[in-house]
């Protein structure tokens, strides 16, 4: 017999299954799925609040004159955007906690709690794909533009807050969405580090019933949602930083 056919028999034969899907029980896991979603959004922001700011220092390095601040950010980006997530996530909460250096040092309380350890892989691999958008749009800055800034008496903060950094991040948000839309899914790592959110919640379900198909179903369909929201909200910041595009000619 198939495993294919195998699996399909054993779930005809749950409790209250009729057909493939048991849209009973998606209903009724609806509600408990969504109580993940406040700690999903509270991942995402943190990472990319966090991870943002980092990532503007680590683009300022990047196109610094200086070869060691250089070579720093290039190393922090090469390794946290080469290796996978999970990697990173299992590193920082299972690894670290082998060091007895580390469970003495007054970090313990921090990396031995999954929530931290989550954001805190979250921020530095959103931090490293950033860093790169960012420093993408400082360098399509026109250099007219800047020469502009410069003889009208512009330098230094003010040249950069005035001039350089609207027009990079004009430049950088289409890309930069898409780094919010990865945020949103990767966020469904951490359920493997015990954190209970739409992942999360979902593997717990499907370990009780064994309906893998109708809950992760759900599941996608909520995240899916979520990312929609963030396109919205990625169109809704392109019109309000670049204004011709409200009228096309």
């Amino acid at each position: 017999m198939a495993i294919s056919d195998y699996y399909f028999q054993m779930c005809d034969a749950l409790p209250g299954r009729e057909g493939l899907l048991n849209f009973n029980l998606m209903c009724d896991n609806l509600p408990v799925l969504l109580k993940g979603v406040p700690l999903t959004l509270e991942l995402v922001f943190i990472s990319l609040s966090l991870g943002f700011c980092l990532a503007i220092g680590v683009a300022l390095m990047r196109i610094s004159n200086s070869r060691t601040l250089n070579m720093i950010a290039r190393s922090y980006v090469f390794y946290f955007r080469g290796t996978p997530l999970l990697v990173q996530i299992f590193l920082i909460y299972y690894g670290l906690a082998q060091f007895e250096a580390v469970r003495e040092s007054f970090l313990w309380p921090f990396f031995r709690e999954a929530y931290w350890c989550g954001i805190l892989a979250l921020m530095l691999n959103t931090g490293a794909y950033t860093a790169e958008i960012i420093r993408g749009g400082l360098q399509s800055v026109p250099f007219g533009q800047i020469e502009s800034a410069r003889a009208m008496g512009m330098s230094g903060l003010l040249l950069y807050r005035r001039i350089i950094f609207p027009i990079a991040f004009r430049q950088a948000l289409p890309a930069y969405g898409n780094e919010m839309i990865l945020m949103v899914k990767g966020t469904s790592l951490v359920s493997t580090v015990t954190l209970m959110e739409v992942t999360g919640i979902a593997r717990y379900i499907i370990a009780k019933y064994w309906t893998p198909v109708e809950i992760f179903l759900i599941a996608g369909v909520i995240y899916l949602v979520l990312n929609f929201l963030v396109t919205r909200l990625v169109k809704y910041l392109e019109l309000r930083f670049t204004p011709y595009l409200q009228h096309p000619k």
